[in-house]
């Protein structure tokens, strides 16, 4: 399975440009899934009126097979390249995706941006390019999608006006154009996915494949001390209370001794699994359940984070954080109670001091002490968890320093933790 190294993959875009398609298509042309599944999809999409959805199907079913399931690795697809193995974190639609990047469990490596060349960038294309910029991920590979559907088709034109509008849109938010692949495709009919097109000779570049294969590969966290957010928490007849959750940082081994934060409880591993087989040790990236022992199933919850005894989880009484108002109806003032999405956790928290305004493009502070925040805003603030919440300086443990801000049903800001002041336990 480790022969090659693991990277987080995440496809993201305003809906229907054809994040799920591209994802299927990669499986398929990989050899990840039989091409009799896609004919089958297809079939059935025929019958229910939905043509040209079969590849999006491939995530579909596994969403029902989740919803179905208990099984460990919820909603990850796995596909090789030569040079990794990658696991797909997202599951179609806008709101899939903002939930999977918030509970962390997408804290993806790098990312495909998927755009229409029909429409261009739209709302939400905005918002996930915001998104992983703030949230941390460094590599972007851009995918200008739909060039069969173009008039005339596969026409450079087209690929260029889509390609100049989303390059206005990273710059703003601050990626270096010129490390950014953009690759026009057709995910629906596989141009320039794994095989390049001679549909459009005016093209020179990579393939989607060739652009994945040349991502660099993260820097390892596993000499940091063991950071481990809990998604669920299992009884197993016969096994025991089981949690299950992603290895952030560190390492997970069997006969550890563990502490859960902020439930403050401590337990003993057992063994480790994933994917059905047990495991001599865990690392960072992998999804995995453990057994514990000394712990009940209703001693600890999703949100808790585990840690090592000598190294526990940092419980904030209060936190220092820089955020970016992506989406706000109106202002956020002083007393603000937004619930933060950090790890696994889902806390309200309450913002005490908004101590800076700062300019997106350089860093430096624009305003001292403003009364308010506004969309677009990129602020140091300080805020109050309402109940106890593990979280971390992103620069020590950056998967348990990030959040995102969610209010009205939607993702408010988002943002890391600069500093934060412990409660005693």
């Amino acid at each position: 399975m480790a022969d090659k190294p693991h990277m987080n993959l995440v496809f993201i875009g305003h809906v229907d440009h054809g994040k799920s398609t591209t994802v299927g298509r990669m499986l398929l042309d990989t050899g990840s899934i039989d091409s009799y599944v896609i004919e089958k999809f297809r079939k059935q999409a025929e019958e229910k009126g939905k043509a040209t959805f079969e590849f999006a199907w491939v995530m579909d079913s596994l969403k029902e097979e989740r919803e179905r399931g208990v099984t460990i690795d919820v909603s990850h697809k796995r596909f090789d390249t030569d040079k990794y193995y990658f696991t797909i974190i997202d599951a179609p639609g806008h709101r899939d995706f903002v939930k999977n990047m918030i509970t962390g469990t997408s804290q993806a490596d790098a990312a495909v941006v998927v755009c229409s060349a029909i429409e261009g960038p739209q709302a939400q294309t905005k918002e996930h390019i915001f998104l992983a910029k703030t949230l941390g991920v460094k590599q972007i590979i851009m995918a200008i999608n739909k060039m069969d559907a173009v008039k005339p088709a596969y026409n450079e034109a087209s690929y260029n006006k889509a390609k100049d509008d989303v390059t206005n849109l990273l710059k703003a938010v601050g990626y270096k154009i010129d490390e950014i692949p953009f690759i026009p495709i057709s995910a629906y009919k596989g141009d320039n996915c794994v095989k390049k097109s001679e549909n459009m000779p005016w093209y020179k570049g990579d393939t989607l494949l060739d652009a994945l294969n040349k991502l660099k590969q993260p820097t390892s966290t596993e000499g940091l001390a063991l950071r481990l957010p809990i998604q669920d928490v299992y009884t197993i007849t016969g096994i025991g209370t089981v949690p299950v959750g992603r290895v952030e940082t560190g390492v997970l081994r069997p006969d550890m001794k563990v502490i859960f934060m902020p439930s403050n409880k401590v337990g003993e591993v057992k063994s480790i699994e994933m994917h059905h087989e047990t495991l001599p040790m865990a690392k960072p990236g992998d999804n995995v359940g453990f057994n514990v022992r000394g712990i009940a199933k209703n001693d600890i919850k999703r949100g808790d984070v585990a840690g090592p005894v000598d190294n526990p989880p940092t419980v904030a009484k209060t936190f220092v954080a820089q955020i970016v108002v992506l989406n706000h109806p109106t202002a956020i003032p002083v007393g603000y109670t937004p619930v933060f999405h950090c790890h696994t956790a889902q806390v309200a928290c309450t913002f005490i001091e908004l101590q800076k305004k700062l300019d997106p493009k350089t860093g430096q502070v624009k305003e001292e002490n403003p009364t308010f925040l506004k969309t677009g805003d990129v602020a140091i603030v300080k805020v109050m968890p309402t109940k106890p919440l593990v979280v971390e300086k992103a620069k020590d443990f950056p998967q348990l320093g990030r959040f995102a801000i969610r209010d009205m049903g939607q993702t408010v800001a988002a943002g890391m933790c600069i500093d934060v002041e412990k409660k005693e336990m």
